[in-house]
């Protein structure tokens, strides 16, 4: 089974065929050889992830999915949230989104976080949902170089360590993208047993 995954980001490419397996061919915008960057204009997570598997599907009438994830921060109402990938501006910068959000919290008591990731999946002209959490604190410093985002200050419940000093297989353990994935995975499996 082939899905597009409408995405740039080979990170997230990466970790979501790591949580899948092999049992889904993820075939990516580039490999596509669809060169967009969708807009996200919503407030939504999920009206986010539905516009970028809408936008594909229009262009490809392939079946699809993309995810929309956001850092929601207790403290900060649930800031970064919708907005975590341009939480600085516009320029996309990770390292100024975490500058501004360990800014904002300074010496804040309650670090307490999670990730959450939505899933829009559009197959047989029906769109569906999957979503996945991680709760999780912020660090008040950096720690690690593995991952991306906010991964060098969020530590998941459950461990001592942040995302970025995990290995993607750890990461998987916690990851809100493998819980939201493993959704995915079990409805696609089901509808295909059901096709047989």
């Amino acid at each position: 089974m082939k899905l597009i995954f409408a995405t740039n980001n080979r990170h997230k490419v990466e970790e979501l065929q790591n949580a899948i397996g092999n049992e889904i061919e993820i075939i990516t915008l580039h490999d596509a050889g669809i060169d967009i960057d969708i807009p996200e204009p919503h407030d939504t997570l999920e009206a986010n992830a539905s516009e970028k598997s809408g936008t594909i599907f229009k262009m490809t009438a392939m079946d699809c999915f993309s995810e929309d994830t956001g850092l929601e921060v207790e403290a900060l109402n649930g800031e970064p949230g919708v907005k975590s990938a341009r939480y600085a501006g516009e320029g996309k910068s990770f390292e100024k989104n975490i500058d501004k959000l360990l800014e904002k919290l300074h010496n804040h008591p309650n670090r307490k976080a999670r990730f959450r990731t939505v899933i829009s999946l559009l197959t047989g002209g029906k769109e569906y949902y999957f979503e996945g959490i991680c709760n999780g604190k912020i660090e008040k410093t950096r720690t690690g170089t593995n991952g991306f985002g906010y991964d060098p200050v969020f530590t998941p419940e459950g461990s001592h360590k942040t995302f970025a000093e995990m290995t993607l297989e750890e990461k998987g353990q916690f990851s809100h993208r493998k819980r939201a994935a493993d959704k995915l995975v079990a409805f696609l499996k089901d509808k295909a047993k059901n096709i047989h």
